[in-house]
């Protein structure tokens, strides 16, 4: 053994150890664990080609649990893939004038070095890529029966067009509303697109967020079921009479809203149209204003986030439209807020009582009608207040025969008139939308469907699956290159026989997320999606990712899962028994800032920061020129704010065990980590400590025989195995909590206890020690599973610790023959003593009376002793 700690040394001998016995290949029913399985997954990367210090804390974490469970008795299952479709490899792609599967197979070879660098308990030989035939096959054979069941249907759908470039942009390729690439403002088109009958199962996936995952964090089952949205109202018209150019009625003489708020009705003062809607075209006909105003609207954000934050702009159509309870004219507007894919792609206006129509209405000078009171409080014509969103305290006001109903009386009052005319019905809506799959781009799964001049479109049969993607497309940024990929589009008929083209939309790369954990379990199944071995290891016992995949990713998941049973595929109804959110890694910021207000930004590695005599930081330069930075704040690290830290630099300098050991004690796995250079160099010594406490340790334990468990007689070494076992016993529930973060704290304390011992040089103390080393390496080798690797090997424990049994706490070691109490006079602690365990009340009196540290405050006899057993004394003089 040598004397000093060489992390490089001691990771590559562990690695090959586990690599030549492949000690982490899963297989199932294995009888070496009689606990059964456990399947922990962390969230597939997307092969970016580095990994980020994000991907070191959430493998981590799974691969402490892994260790833990496994020397628990577990058959632990841990695997790794990769998310490879989607936008980034093709931006990468023109950047680099490479094809992107040259870029995304070249990433995924270098991550897997880094991850295989961290000592991860990987299965590799599940390892999947979502861009790889043998997968997405699976992807199109879903689609076709999903197709075939109805739950995959086609209609037209709103996109960002870019009239240069003549191709669609996803949300985040749109900047200002102007093309990223080509600058030219962005058109809203409707194109013809495959959905997701997502939306049929929004009672089933609400009632499970709601009732049936107890495993999950709060916040994400909420976030879960605000995206569903069931909101239960009235769908009601306002009639007209307003005729299109065929002399027709517009949607048959009625204009349809939906409204969670039917007790406001009769507030209605003006209606919004989309720029899209029939109403908004038609008034637009002979109106150049209004012509130009929806060219506008047309070029906005369709995300639902942007529309609720940006600037709320309306113009006047000119039409009117009749209140179905009231008979008043109401006035019709096209608002940019007014989504045509939105419900029915207009809205009712009641200012008085909504945040965002009184900001419109106070915009444009339209009336503000207030019809309901807080119960309690008598009307009054006062401007919007919060409380109007409070359903539970509203009361109908200033509404002709509704006055005085509360929100339930009202809304059975209204919808009841509504049906009674013809014109309206109580309905519960969802704000989920059915999930658009189609991506007019190249790199993901191609949409298995043909397009025949004379059948229309077709589905690839069965037989013919995979339909491949060709991986030598270049994209250039002017549309989707399949469009001009002659060998890939030209294909026969499965119908007629005749000259037909492929499909050139690909696939949502959700959909490739939606379902990789389970093809992990059925590794090699060529006949099927998944196999038996699926029903051996899901539904999944532990999923491990970041809070901003808690929406739709595990949305998506889940209803996937539920087509999944619906098939026969799978016999369970979620894919995920617990969650863990784990938190966002923050390092400083440092900029500089131009006169245009350009900032620039310097990686902290970069800059040299000075601070007070308290840490706090006082100015910064950047160590190229000198000159002074801005200091930014802590913020995520990313690539934007150049505030990354380079794992494998790390591990590099300080080895794979100390990044791990960091970033489990910085934080506790679900918040935010900091990170602190100064912490990393904490974390090394900490592993340096250990190293040479083991080494000194080496003569005594091999002396000991290297024993697991020992007994004690002397008060030295009953002392050390008290605290061992105590802090053994803390640990151990804290790794059932997956607060790794104390017990990094634990397997500190368990050192310092060890190397402050005061022992003497027997063989019972030599035992102790033994024992105690033995607990101490595999509480730690979760954390650290290489340090402890060898170190279990040269201290001469038998067997490997990746498969030793976890150390159980002895409770005969927490056992005390003594107890300390304390000691009170009149109520105020002034001593304590150490007393037997067994002493009865007089000689605990008797002790306390004596204690030279109390006699001080005691004057003659005391009037009465009270003795809590166990706790304390008081001396009441």
């Amino acid at each position: 053994m040598q004397e000093k700690y060489s992390p490089a040394d001691v990771e590559k001998a562990a690695q090959a150890h586990w690599k030549a016995i492949d000690a982490y290949k899963a297989v199932e029913n294995d009888p070496r664990f009689p606990k059964g399985k456990y399947y922990a997954c962390s969230m597939l990367p997307y092969p970016s080609g580095k990994l980020h210090m994000g991907h070191v804390r959430n493998y981590t974490i799974n691969d402490v649990m892994y260790r833990y469970l496994r020397m628990n008795g577990y058959n632990v299952l841990m695997p790794m893939g990769w998310d490879a479709f989607g936008m980034p490899a093709e931006n990468a792609a023109m950047a680099n004038n490479v094809p992107p599967a040259q870029w995304t197979y070249s990433n995924i070879a270098h991550m897997k070095e880094q991850m295989e660098s961290m000592g991860l308990a990987i299965d590799w030989s599940r390892e999947m890529a979502a861009c790889k035939p043998e997968y997405y096959k699976w992807n199109q054979w879903m689609f076709l029966k999903m197709l075939e069941k109805g739950i995959i249907y086609k209609k037209t759908g709103t996109v960002n067009w870019d009239p240069i470039d003549q191709t669609v942009l996803a949300n985040e390729q749109v900047v200002d509303g102007r093309g990223w690439r080509s600058g030219a403002l962005i058109e809203k088109r409707e194109i013809p697109m495959y959905y997701a009958r997502i939306t049929d199962y929004a009672d089933e996936l609400l009632d499970y967020v709601d009732n049936k995952l107890p495993g999950w964090p709060e916040r994400v089952r909420i976030m879960q079921s605000n995206w569903i949205g069931k909101s239960t109202g009235v769908r009601f018209a306002f009639p007209h009479t307003i005729a299109g150019a065929d002399g027709q009625l517009i949607g048959e003489g009625k204009l349809f809203v939906f409204t969670t708020r039917p007790d406001t009705v009769m507030g209605v003062t003006f209606c919004a149209v989309a720029a899209e809607h029939p109403l908004a075209t038609h008034a637009a006909q002979n109106n150049p204003a209004l012509q130009a105003f929806i060219a506008e609207c047309k070029m906005g954000s369709v995300i639902e986030a942007d529309m609720a934050t940006m600037e709320k702009k309306g113009m006047p159509t000119g039409l009117f439209v009749t209140h179905p309870l009231t008979g008043a004219q109401v006035e019709v507007w096209v608002g940019n807020y007014v989504l045509i894919t939105y419900g029915d792609g207009a809205v009712m206006g009641v200012p008085a009582h909504d945040e965002r129509d009184f900001a419109f209405a106070k915009k444009y000078s339209l009336p503000i009608k207030q019809v309901i009171r807080a119960e309690g409080q008598a009307y009054s014509d006062a401007a919007w207040q919060e409380w109007y969103g409070d359903k539970s305290v509203s009361i109908v006001a200033n509404s002709g025969k509704y006055d005085g109903l509360n929100y339930a009386q009202a809304v059975d009052a209204v919808a009841a008139d509504l049906a009674a005319l013809g014109l309206g019905e109580k309905k519960v809506t969802f704000r989920l939308r059915d999930w658009g799959i189609s991506r007019q781009r190249y790199w993901g799964t191609p949409i298995p469907m043909i397009n025949c001049a004379d059948c229309g479109v077709v589905p690839v049969p069965e037989k013919d699956l995979p339909v491949v993607l060709p991986e030598d497309c270049v994209p250039d940024g002017t549309g989707n290159p399949l469009n001009k990929h002659e060998a890939f589009l030209t294909c026969d008929c499965p119908q007629c026989g005749k000259p037909a083209r492929r499909e050139t939309d690909t696939m949502d790369t959700f959909v490739d997320s939606c379902w990789y954990y389970m093809r992990y379990t059925s590794p090699g199944s060529n006949d099927a999606m998944v196999d038996a071995r699926n029903d051996y290891w899901m539904p999944m016992d532990q999923y491990i990712g970041g809070i901003e995949h808690a929406v739709l990713h595990l949305l998506y998941a889940r209803f996937w899962t539920k087509v999944m049973r619906e098939f026969g595929l799978v016999k369970f109804d979620e894919p995920f028994v617990n969650l863990l959110t784990q938190g966002m890694v923050l390092n400083e910021t440092y900029y500089r800032e131009d006169a245009a207000g350009k900032k620039t930004w310097f990686n902290p590695a970069d800059v040299e920061l000075t601070t007070d005599d308290k840490g706090r930081p006082q100015s910064a330069l950047l160590k190229e020129d000198g000159q002074p930075v801005q200091i930014g704040g802590t913020e995520k690290m990313s690539k934007s704010k150049n505030n990354g830290i380079d794992p494998a630099a790390q591990i590099e300098q300080y080895g794979a065990d100390t990044a791990r050991l960091f970033t489990m004690f910085a934080s506790p796995p679900e918040q935010t980590l900091e990170w602190s250079g100064s912490g990393v160099e904490g974390a090394n010594r900490f592993l340096r400590r250990v190293w040479s406490y083991a080494y000194a340790q080496k003569a005594r334990i091999a002396a000991a025989g290297a024993a697991l468990t020992a007994a004690a007689t002397g008060d030295a070494q009953k002392t050390l195995r008290r605290e061992l076992h105590k802090v053994l016993q803390q640990a151990d529930y804290d790794l059932k909590r997956i607060q790794y973060n104390t017990v990094v704290s634990a397997c500190m304390k368990m050192l310092n206890t060890m190397e402050s011992a005061k022992l003497d040089d027997s063989a019972e103390s030599g035992a102790v020690l033994s024992e105690g080393l033995a607990i101490f390496l595999r509480l730690l080798n979760p954390v650290a599973p290489h340090i402890t690797h060898v170190l279990w090997q040269e201290l001469g424990y038998a067997g490997d610790i990746l498969d030793a049994a976890w150390p159980q706490v002895d409770p005969a070691a927490l056992e005390q023959s003594e107890i300390e109490m304390m000691i009170q006079v009149n109520g105020k602690l002034r001593g304590s003593v150490k007393v037997a365990k067994a002493a009865d009340k007089a000689a605990i009196e008797a002790a306390a009376l004596a204690e030279e540290s109390v006699q001080k405050f005691i004057e003659g006899t005391p009037k009465k002793v009270i003795v809590v057993p166990g706790k304390l004394v008081n001396i009441v003089v």
